[in-house]
């Protein structure tokens, strides 16, 4: 076993440098005396570091860095006391979310180890989860609400690196793992700042598109599958690069390959198989099935992690209903990478997916809906939001109008 020290040292510095750049500029556009509040495993220290620099070098009022360990977290589900798990944080929460009423830019970096509490009692991980959703809310709504701008990267954590590439060195999967993330988040090119200019006018292009053709419904078709997705009434399509209601363009996610928009919450109907694993919590769960009725979830079964998706479809009365579609192309980079990274950032971005749970209220045409109006046009609200891919090269898309005429929209997992 490699020591972490040398394991981090196999990480292209150059490259890990532009990311950080990327996360700052293209990620964020982070403005002049704006604050940034930034989430990080503690093992990614390296990258957060550069994020600060880049940070305070575009002009940041205060970064202030929030930092998680796996440890830490295993040490409390071992010697904690039962009560500690229906609790959470509430005052760090609530400090977020008045640092983004106040403007405060967010950062997330991603590398927690995706097993990190496979063997833990998944009923105290349950109860930790619905308690910190439920105390995230506040900080979560300026986020989903697209108050401020917000962008999410990844770190190769030598446990997640492990993970990937499991049958090489930790050196040596954190190398390969690496190598993965800069790919999928173009720093592997010379000028990344560029190359994420030109792919967001290829995705605008696409939601430009769809937002023309204003389709009532999507139909998926192909092995195990056919689903109706309704949409929400005036929704918008949405991807790459968006405004924020602060007036700032920002990539909420680097990698970033789709399309998305908000289904309406009472009119999916049929049945849908899922073509990769979901990494969820320490739970691989496989091999997806379910059939929707009025646009619930009547029946879900999986090949393993069954247990833990009822569990997730319990949690409250709009988790058994979709919040988002999304449209990806089966040639994505991510999917011709043949990984499966057990990290949504990148498994999301190798397919089209749907997930279950809370909408995005900036999926509509008019952005400043209260939630009782998002719920009049058919967006849905919970406490989880869980994308899962249901598309391939197998799989047909076509969008509806009110009458049921159908148009190509993919085939084959490409756009038509």
């Amino acid at each position: 076993m490699t020591s972490h020290t040398s394991a981090t040292a196999a990480i292209d510095p150059v490259k890990l440098d532009r990311l950080a750049e990327v996360a700052v500029k293209v990620g964020l556009d982070l403005q002049p005396g704006q604050d940034l509040v930034l989430t990080a495993p503690i093992s990614a220290l390296s990258l957060v570091r550069r994020i600060a620099e880049h940070a305070y070098k575009a002009g940041a009022g205060i970064v202030t860095p929030i930092f998680s360990d796996d440890e830490m977290t295993l040490a409390r589900y071992r010697f904690a006391p039962d009560s500690s798990f229906d609790r959470a944080e509430g005052w760090l929460y609530e400090g977020m979310a008045k640092a983004y009423a106040g403007n405060a830019a967010r950062l997330a970096v991603r590398g927690d180890n995706p097993m990190l509490l496979a063997a833990e009692d998944p009923a105290k991980v349950s109860r930790a989860n619905r308690a910190t959703s439920t105390a995230y809310r506040p900080a979560l709504e300026k986020i989903t609400g697209f108050d401020i701008n917000w962008n999410i990267v990844a770190f190769p954590t030598p446990a997640w690196a492990k993970l990937v590439f499991p049958n090489e060195p930790e050196d040596i999967a954190v190398a390969k793992l690496a190598d993965a993330i800069f790919a999928a988040s173009r720093v592997d090119k010379d000028d990344p700042v560029a190359a994420w200019k030109e792919h967001n006018a290829t995705l605008a292009r696409r939601t430009a598109w769809l937002n023309g053709k204003a389709f009532h419904a999507l139909r998926f078709r192909g092995p195990g599958t056919d689903l109706t997705v309704g949409l929400a009434d005036g929704h918008k399509w949405n991807g790459g690069a968006e405004r924020a209601k602060n007036g700032i363009v920002c990539n909420p996610n680097i990698p970033t390959e789709e399309v998305f928009t908000t289904p309406h919450a009472h009119r999916v109907e049929g049945h849908v198989t899922s073509t990769k694993p979901l990494s969820y919590q320490g739970t691989l769960i496989d091999q997806i099935s379910v059939r929707f009725e009025g646009g619930r979830i009547v029946e879900a079964s999986a090949a393993r992690g069954a247990d833990v998706l009822n569990k997730v479809l319990d949690t409250d009365e709009g988790a058994r209903r979709l919040g988002e579609v999304a449209l990806v192309p089966h040639s994505s980079p991510i999917s011709r990478s043949g990984l499966l990274f057990y990290n949504t950032l990148f498994d999301e971005n190798a397919a089209s997916h749907i997930a279950l749970g809370q909408c995005y209220a900036t999926c509509f045409t008019d952005s400043n809906l209260t939630p009782q109006e998002v719920a009049a046009r058919g967006g849905n609200s919970s406490l989880i939001h869980i994308d899962w891919m249901i598309g391939s090269g197998q799989i047909d898309i076509d969008g509806l109008d009110k009458d049921g005429n159908a148009e190509p929209v993919m085939r084959q997992g490409e756009w038509a």
